[in-house]
């Protein structure tokens, strides 16, 4: 009966192969809304713009998505400057606005001044704007 085990060996491996192509394509699909984070140099900042996205990674990544409008636990903020007002405030998005919410804080989001200096402010807010 050698056959037979040969016949369920390969049964096995084709079952096996097609799962496994099911978690691949299931990866990919998952992977489509990822983009790859791109480098300073890629999205052309400057030096300032660069010192603001340390500080966004720092402080601000983990509830705001920089590159999307669908947010975490706060709003995404991509073109945060484009639009007329502020997402969920529904203030007018300006950089004294911004300023702001980010010192202050609102809702549940804590307040940074004393975490943040002005000069880091300045280079959060510019980064801001490439968004």
């Amino acid at each position: 009966m050698p056959s037979e085990k040969n016949g369920v060996a390969v049964k096995t491996r084709i079952s096996i192969l097609f799962v496994g192509i099911a978690v691949l394509a299931s990866a990919a699909l998952v992977a489509c809304d990822v983009e790859r984070r791109k480098s300073d140099a890629e999205l052309g900042l400057n030096t300032q713009q660069s010192a603001g996205r340390q500080i966004y990674d720092t402080e601000c990544g983990r509830c705001h998505e920089p590159y999307s409008t669908r947010g975490k636990k706060g709003p995404g903020l991509k073109g945060m400057y484009q639009r007329k007002y502020l997402s969920l405030s529904g203030l007018p998005a300006t950089d004294e606005r911004v300023s702001d919410i980010v010192r202050l804080g609102r809702g549940e989001m804590p307040a940074f001044s004393q975490k943040l200096s002005a000069q880091d402010l300045q280079d959060l807010l510019a980064y801001l704007h490439t968004l």
